[in-house]
This record gives structure tokens, sequence and C-alpha cells, in this order.
């Protein structure tokens, strides 16, 4: 057994440090400046309990991004110089977001010297991803730490992290040589306080035993009943998937989900292996940008008869993509696209009768904020608990962790219940070929097929329809960004003046813009373009406020989680900045409309929605502020 011993290092604080909603995220070349990620590491470690350090069991993998081998290395290193006792590592450090947390609350350890089942369990894990943006030497890397519920570390040890990252003087490290994580096993090594283990182990299998495992051995779900139930009914979904009516498409973007596709959907499921697209994981993402819409997941939505040319095959009757990390996704029908809103809605609305996990019922079921309300629907009618959240899984955590939400969702692609405290994306393309299944259990022999378009038409026939598009403008100038919600926030104090700019009978235009499609004569107004005339459905605002959020577990508050203009008629404008960048800043623009009457729930998305994207463009000044005539991404 190799011995090491424990050295401190000297280094000085690097500035802008702060984690954001899921952790740090900069370019790769950021991160190999010598001790910046160390600096991030040891503040991590700082920021914890003793507990939760010494003695203690971590996971350490993530997505396989470019720089994520070196990355583990170094955090083995300096977990040993903290006096962690084993550190747990993916086959080849691969481990997706949701699979992390899998690990957390359901993994037992094995004492290596006695072979037996030691008992000890993961107090936490560092998580090496930028999810969705891309990676490559050029591109972003991203670390962040998971807690002992499986979730994301709440903001009250993301701010220690922060203020810790501001004042470091060294870091503590063991001159270990580099452990090889391509082969199943573990390697010991022995120091000062003890042996110290570091266990590479197959990164699919515990979370595909989750997937399938019995309901009563979950953490925190309170089911009782004889019977052994499964999250999912694998048997019905495999009889969907291998029906010569049912046909599947599956994208991973070349990110860590390619590492679960075939274990899953193939070898449990009995897909074709030819319905898997892009599911072997690069560190590059194979050049692509590993984000699950339908602009970046291209050919997916091509196969899907999505895309701007017409194909003569036909579309599978379903298909789906995640990103890097594989918490999020993008569920898709042939030639039909699922809003994650309306998505986290539907699955909320069959769960009870679709998913053995919830057969027994749903204990309530929230959103983040920015989220359309098309779940607040469902709750209402179901009289379900419902709740709002800021932006940010962790919020999630606390109430699921309270027994108080079982399913949860958020717009930009995330859903994902309380069998972990991740966004997972696996699981909702699991949840809705359960929907599927139970929907189609009498038609597989004979009758057409209930379609993807089929139950969300339904579910707009049922509910009502929320128009729902985001506007995405990366990379802006931070300080620009930052001058325009500085306005937005100073125009809240007179809504008189608001609804001036928005009443009825006009329509806005961005400056710049000289005339509409249909030529009508345009009337200058101070900031804004106004047609005379054009439209008259745009309800005036009631409310405006940043909001904020009071945690009913903890009682902590989060403020400045987004500025909001809401209409008379249920409509919504929601500005934010994004904290999942690695430079620059991300401005996010939400518009919802509420459509109840069912003979109106057909309209094209962007017809429907386009007197509230003309306000939000004028309103906000946007142009004005960012230089920009038109999103990077319209989703």
């Amino acid at each position: 057994m190799a011995l090491f011993n424990v050295s401190p290092v000297e280094t000085t604080p690097f500035d802008g440090q702060k984690p954001g909603t899921s952790g740090l995220r900069k370019k790769v070349k950021v991160f190999k400046q010598p001790n910046y990620l160390e600096n991030f590491v040891q503040s991590t470690f700082t920021a914890l309990t003793p507990r939760k350090v010494r003695g203690a069991a971590l996971v350490v993998s993530g997505d396989g991004r470019y720089f994520s081998k070196d990355a583990i290395q170094i955090i083995i290193k300096m977990a040993a110089g903290n006096g962690v006792r084993r550190i747990w590592v993916g086959q080849n450090g691969l481990l997706s977001t949701p699979a992390v947390s899998a690990v957390i609350r359901e993994r037992v350890g094995v004492d290596v010297s006695s072979r037996l089942v030691s008992g000890s369990r993961a107090t936490g894990a560092f998580i090496l991803t930028a999810s969705h943006n891309p990676g490559g030497p050029n591109e972003d890397f991203g670390i962040k730490y998971n807690m002992e519920n499986g979730g994301p570390a709440p903001e009250g040890i993301t701010d220690q992290i922060y203020e810790n990252t501001k004042t470091i003087k060294e870091y503590l490290t063991a001159d270990l040589p580099d452990v090889d994580i391509t082969a199943i096993g573990v390697t010991s090594f022995s120091g000062h306080d003890g042996q110290f283990d570091v266990e590479v182990f197959d990164s699919a299998s515990d979370y595909v035993k989750l997937m399938k495992m019995d309901t009563a051995k979950l953490f925190c779900h309170c089911i009782c009943m004889n019977d052994r139930l499964s999250i999912f009914d694998f048997e019905s979904i495999q009889k969907l998937l291998t029906s010569p009516k049912f046909t599947f498409c599956y994208d991973a973007l070349h990110g860590v989900a390619g590492a679960y596709a075939k274990r899953i959907f193939v070898e449990e499921l009995g897909a074709q292996e030819s319905s898997l697209l892009n599911c072997v994981p690069k560190e590059d993402f194979g050049g692509g940008h590993p984000d699950p819409n339908l602009t970046y997941a291209k050919e997916l939505v091509s196969r899907m008869g999505l895309g701007k040319s017409n194909s003569e095959v036909e579309p599978p009757e379903f298909g789906a993509a995640a990103d890097g990390d594989a918490d999020r996704n993008m569920i898709l029908g042939k030639r039909f696209f699922v809003t994650p809103s309306d998505s986290v809605s539907i699955i909320a609305a069959n769960a009870v009768e679709a998913i053995p996990y919830f057969s027994a019922g749903l204990k309530g079921v929230a959103r983040s904020m920015p989220t359309s309300s098309g779940l607040d629907v469902v709750a209402k009618n179901l009289n379900l608990k419902f709740f709002e959240v800021p932006t940010g899984w962790k919020f999630f955590g606390n109430l699921m962790d309270a027994g108080l939400c079982s399913i949860c969702g958020e717009e930009s692609f995330g859903t994902g219940s309380d069998h972990i405290r991740e966004k997972d994306g696996i699981w909702a393309v699991l949840a809705w070929l359960s929907i599927l299944a139970y929907k189609n259990k009498e038609n597989l022999g004979g009758g057409e097929l209930v379609t993807v378009e089929d139950i969300v038409r339904n579910h707009w026939a049922t509910y009502g329809r929320h128009y729902y598009t985001r506007y995405d403008y990366e990379n802006v100038d931070a300080g620009a960004a930052k001058e325009l919600m500085a306005y937005l926030v100073k125009l809240q104090s007179s809504l008189s003046e608001v609804n001036d700019c928005v009443k009825p009978g006009l329509k806005l235009i961005e400056c710049g813009d000289c005339r509409d499609d249909a030529g009508l004569e345009l009337e200058l107004n101070p900031g804004f373009l106004i047609v005379s005339g054009i439209r008259s459905d745009v309800s005036k605002v009631v409310h405006a406020d940043e909001f904020e959020y009071k945690d009913p577990i903890d009682g902590s508050i989060s403020k400045h989680q987004g500025i909001r203009y809401l209409f008379e008629d249920g409509s919504r404008l929601i500005f934010r900045l994004s904290g999942t960048g690695s430079e620059g800043a991300t401005i996010r623009l939400y518009i919802e409309q509420y459509e109840k009457d069912p003979s109106k729930t057909g309209r094209d998305s962007q017809d429907a929605l386009a007197p509230l994207v003309a306000v939000a463009l004028g309103l906000s000044k946007m142009q004005e502020f960012t230089g920009r005539s038109a999103p990077t991404v319209i989703t």
C-alpha cells in the first residue's frame, strides 16, 4: 500500500469565484490557471463541517468534458490532503448529474480490507460539469458541490465558499500518484490519518437499479404497501418500444447520457440500437453545443420532421434529447415539439395512473418562477399542494426533503421528481414513455396509436394552453445587461406609464424598424415606434415586481430572482439574468399567454405571442441596451 504525505501549498485569491445557480463555470483556460481549481476546492472543503470531510466518502465525477480527467486527479489528491476517507469515481470519470445524486443517496460502500459492506454512504460530491454549455480546450468547464441529500449545496454553503475564495492563503494536497480511472477497482493508499481509498465503479449500474428498484427502499418516499413497485414499469415500456407500430429516437448530443442510453433503452427496454444518436460521450461533445433544444439538437429535430427541409422518411413517433450532463431533456413527437412547461404539467396530470412510483398519489408539485403557469392549473384541478420557487434545483430539494413535493420542473428543459434531488433527463423520457405505454396499452395489437401530439392537445382541451416562448440573448456585455435590468425595475414604479405604452390598440416595434409587414403608418413615441390600431389583444399590466422567495422550510429569503410584469388576462413577461454562462451575461426573456378557450388552443405559438413579444422588446429597449437585433436562441 503506497504511502503519502500531506503538504500545504501557498496561494492567493482569484476574483470572481462566486458560484451561480449551478456552481462555478468559466472557460477552460481560466480553470487551468495554476491554483484556480485548487482554491475553489479548498474553499469548499473549508465551508463544510468536519464531519462531512474528515473520514467521509465523497463522489467525484462529471459529464466527461475537456479538463475533467485532470480535475479529478487534482481533487483526489486534495481530498486525501483534507482527511477524506474514500473517493468514489464513475468509470472514466463519467457520471450524469442525476446519477451522482442517486449514488449519494443509494450507494453503500464496501470495506476494502474485509470485502464486507461497510455501511458508509457519501456525504457529498464534486460534480464536474458546465451542463448544457459547450466543451473543449477553448470552451467551458464547471464544478459544483452537492450535499448528502444528493442535491446542490444551499445558498448558505455557496455563499461561504465564495467568502472563503476571497481570503484563501493555502490549500492542502497529498503527494499521490495519478489513479487509473479507466478500470473498475479500488486503489488504496496510507497516510498519517489512516487508509485512503479510491474506488472506480460502473457509471450506469446504480442509476439503472434506481429506475427499477423497489419503491419502499427509496429515501423519503412514504408509500406503504405490500407489493413491490418499481419507479417505472419497464415491462410495459418494453412492450411499447418493441412494438412494430412504435418508433423511437434518442439523442445524447455526445454527452454523458450516452453512457446510460444503450444500457436502459436497448438492453433493458428492447429498443433498436439504431434508434440512438450521438451516444458516444466526447470531451468536446463532438464539436456541438450539448443543449437539448430546437436550435442545437439539429439532427434529432430533422429526424423528427421539424427541420427546415422536408424528408420523405417518416419520422419516429417519439424523440428525446439530453444535455451534456443528462439532467435536461427535450421531448418531441412526430413533427411536434413539447415545451418543457407543458411537459412537466402533462407528467404531473398523468403520473398517478401511468407511473407506479406515484400510484399512491402526489404529495405536491412545484415549478420555477419563469416556467409557465400550466402546472398551477393542474395542481388546482387535482387539489395538489403547489409551490413557485426561484430558478435553481436546490429550492425544490428542500420541499422534497420535507415531503411536500413529488414532481417539479423548470422551463429550461429540466424535469424531475423526489426519487433524487436533481433534475433528471432520462427519468423524464421514461415518464413520457410510461404515459404513452399506458395510453396505448390496448392499441399495440390494433387500432391507432395515441401520439405525443394527441396527449398534448387533449391536455390543452382539459386545462387550457399556456402559449410560451423564451428569448435568450447570450454573451451580452455584463454592464449593459445590468443597466437593462435596472431600467426595468425603475419602470415598475409607474404602472400607468407602462400601461400607456401597452394599452389595447397599440403595437410596439423595436426602434430601428421602420415599418411593419402590412406597411401601416408608423407614429413615433419616446423610446418606441407605435403602430396605431394593429392589435387590440394586449391587456394592461396589473402587477410588477422583482420576484422574492421565502423558503417555507428553512425560512431563508432569496431576493432579486427575476423581474415580472403580470397582465390582467394572466399573461406574463419575465426578465432574468442567467447564472449558467461562463462569460458575459445571458438575458432571458420569458413570454406567456394563457388561453382556456378550446377553439383557440391550436394557434401557432409565435403568432399567438406576437403582440406580447413586441411589447416585451419595446418595453425593455432590448436592442438599445444590448445592441442585439435578435436573440441568440428562441425556444
